[in-house]
């Protein structure tokens, strides 16, 4: 059967790893900077990227043969990730909740948006800023709200020593500091 009368499917969600998936019953929490640029990614598909790739598809067809067209054929594909990119986009920011880190009422509690510095068994100190799954970023030292980590922090408050449940065994967490403030990305 051609491709063409297929039905692409409507579940993003199913095709994203475990880690980016919203937790069943969870709303999917967004720190506004995050919530800004995915709003802004999703404005550049919409009208910048999306009408360009349609305008060289429009072009590629116009050319003839379309079996042996690549303009046409990586064209066409390039649509379909954009429209299952923008789906995932819209579906992600109509279910957000967002929470500014800098409107909350000053807590030593750890919550979603805190960033918390805390001392490891070996001695290491790290600090790091809870934020949405979306906006995870290692290097930056942005974790999920659902990854271990933030799992094992969340609730606990500043001088709360927290078990850390790793494949390798359980370390023990000392908390130093909670802070709320804005999230740089």
């Amino acid at each position: 059967m051609s491709k063409a009368f297929t039905k692409e499917t409507d579940g993003d969600e199913d095709d994203l790893p475990a880690e980016l998936k919203v937790p069943a019953g969870s709303k999917n929490y967004m720190t506004p900077q995050g919530w800004q640029r995915m709003k802004t990614e999703l404005f550049d598909l919409v009208n910048k990227e999306r009408p360009h790739v349609t305008q060289v598809v429009n072009w590629a067809a116009s050319n003839g043969d379309r079996s042996e067209n690549a303009d046409y054929q990586y064209g066409k594909r390039r649509l379909r990730e954009i429209d299952r990119r923008i789906r995932f986009l819209s579906k992600r920011l109509e279910a957000a909740e967002v929470i500014d880190p800098e409107a909350r009422e000053a807590t030593d509690q750890i919550f979603f948006s805190a960033t918390v510095t805390y001392l490891r068994e070996d001695g290491r100190e790290e600090t790091v800023s809870i934020v949405g799954i979306d906006e995870t970023n290692f290097p930056l030292n942005h974790i999920s709200w659902t990854s271990p980590v933030a799992r094992a922090l969340i609730k606990a408050r500043e001088g709360d020593v927290v078990l850390l449940r790793t494949p390798s065994g359980h370390e023990e967490l000392e908390i130093i500091e909670v802070r709320y403030t804005k999230i740089e990305s």
